[in-house]
């Protein structure tokens, strides 16, 4: 991604590149919850004969974080991730204790939703192999690029994957801690939460999604209880139920303009979503309304 400064005409913004790993896990580290919306745990984590080069917490989804750093592009996603996944997830109390010490917290086993935990590669570059090896719908590993220009500006993009259809149980058989992890650890995608909803409600859906999408640079992203919509933060979170939508927009009670009031005040009462305001509907009725609503929800949250 090329950078230019605006003056009278375009100046080309020079990348800086790191020289050592610890460069970028320095700022990663610095700048967790800005980047990625985690709470740091620890940096260098050492467990049988493994060394985690940083342990996060994702307080949305209760689970660990594992994230590591590479500047040489000769290793597998795949094989190290799910050798940390399979790390974690046997030794689950060194985890545990590990966040109570550092976080000064009392968490417990069952607090945490192992089944959402995950890893993520932060690298100035990945190759096509790689990219290539997270092309699966249901893998609980992210590749994120970081690039660092002269002027002082840090980028974070994920890589995406390319319509993942395949799963990755279908490697699985051949892999006894690929197979292993898969039965424990759980990605979610928008078919499954919409599979046992009516087909007046999937058309409402995907009617709500197109138009949102059409606002912003943001991404769709399935979680265990909802579908969040996220830039930057999550801009709204959408819960299809069999025969109505129901969904919470993320900002705090008072900020929204809600002169319909059609929002409800859940502030008080527990709730799946992100922020204070929930709405249920099956039809399109208020369709223009809601999204002038989420309108003002991406206007807060987006970076």
């Amino acid at each position: 991604m090329a950078l230019y400064k605006i003056k009278q005409q375009l100046e080309y913004i020079k990348e800086k590149p790191f020289k050592l790993e610890k460069e970028i896990q320095d700022i990663t580290e610095q700048n967790l919850k800005t980047v990625f919306g985690l709470d740091f745990v620890k940096s260098e984590f050492a467990l049988n004969n493994f060394r985690i080069d940083t342990l996060a917490f994702d307080k949305e989804a209760n689970a660990f974080v594992i994230i590591e750093y590479k500047r040489d592009k000769n290793f597998s996603v795949i094989d190290q991730g799910y050798a940390y996944l399979s790390l974690m997830l046997n030794n689950k109390a060194d985890f545990i204790l590990e966040f109570n010490e550092n976080l000064d917290k009392t968490l417990k086993r069952n607090d945490v939703d192992w089944s959402q935990s995950r890893v993520l590669f932060v690298s100035p570059a990945f190759t096509n192999y790689q990219r290539e090896a997270i092309n699966f719908k249901d893998l609980p590993i992210e590749l994120w690029e970081v690039k660092r220009f002269e002027n002082e500006t840090v980028s974070f993009d994920q890589i995406q994957k390319a319509g993942a259809q395949e799963s990755i149980k279908t490697i699985s058989k051949t892999d006894n801690t690929i197979d292993n992890v898969a039965k424990e650890i759980k990605v979610y995608s928008e078919q499954e939460h919409l599979e046992n909803v009516t087909e007046e409600i999937k058309e409402l859906y995907e009617k709500l999604k197109s138009a949102i999408l059409n606002f912003d640079n943001i991404e769709v992203k399935p979680k265990k209880k909802y579908i969040a919509f996220v830039s930057g933060r999550n801009v709204i979170d959408i819960h299809p139920q069999r025969k109505a939508l129901k969904m919470w927009l993320n900002m705090n009670i008072g900020e929204l303009d809600d002169p319909k009031n059609l929002m409800r005040d859940v502030s008080t009462t527990g709730h799946w979503g992100n922020g204070d305001y929930e709405l249920q509907i099956n039809s399109d009725d208020d369709l223009e309304y809601i999204l002038s609503l989420v309108k003002q929800s991406i206007k807060k949250n987006k970076k």
